[in-house]
């Protein structure tokens, strides 16, 4: 069956982010009911296309059991990306969890760089400039919106 397992051993709280451009970071947290023996492991999908890639760097709790993983040279694709957490346990079946995300929506980007200002008093006005962050993703030129917050000193 689909939902075979004990119920409440499914991992909770299962979240990713894309950071550095290429590295995510996904984290989740043991299911209540789970044993204490359960070890989760996270695969990944990011196109129908594309092979099933197991974690290769978990992140472990104090008591060796995988809560995280991290991920390098990631690339973000155009459709949903497919995530899979099962686990293992010799007292139990434990549930699996899944989820589909649009990758482009976990980036957290970086602040802009080389930023500069030339303020011209006798016309009293200032010309800011600077340059977007790097991102991983298409429509990079549509995506960005920026709100400057001026502080006299």
């Amino acid at each position: 069956p689909v939902f075979a397992g004990m119920n409440g051993s499914a991992i909770e709280n299962f979240s990713c982010v894309i950071y550095n451009i290429f590295l995510m970071n996904c984290t989740w947290q043991a299911g209540r009911q789970a044993p204490a023996d359960t070890q989760y492991f996270l695969y990944w999908q990011n196109s129908r296309a594309d092979e099933e890639i197991e974690c290769e760097l978990y992140i472990k709790d104090d008591n060796g059991r995988n809560m995280g993983c991290i991920f390098q040279n990631v690339s973000i694709g155009l459709g949903k990306a497919y995530f899979l957490v099962n686990g293992s346990s010799n007292d139990s079946v434990i549930q699996f969890y899944d989820e589909y995300i649009e990758l482009y929506t976990i980036e957290k980007l970086m602040p802009p760089s080389n930023i500069t200002v030339n303020c011209d008093e006798i016309k009293n006005d200032c010309i800011i400039q600077w340059q977007r962050p790097q991102i991983s993703h298409s429509n990079k030129d549509k995506c960005f919106k920026y709100e400057i917050n001026i502080k006299y000193k």
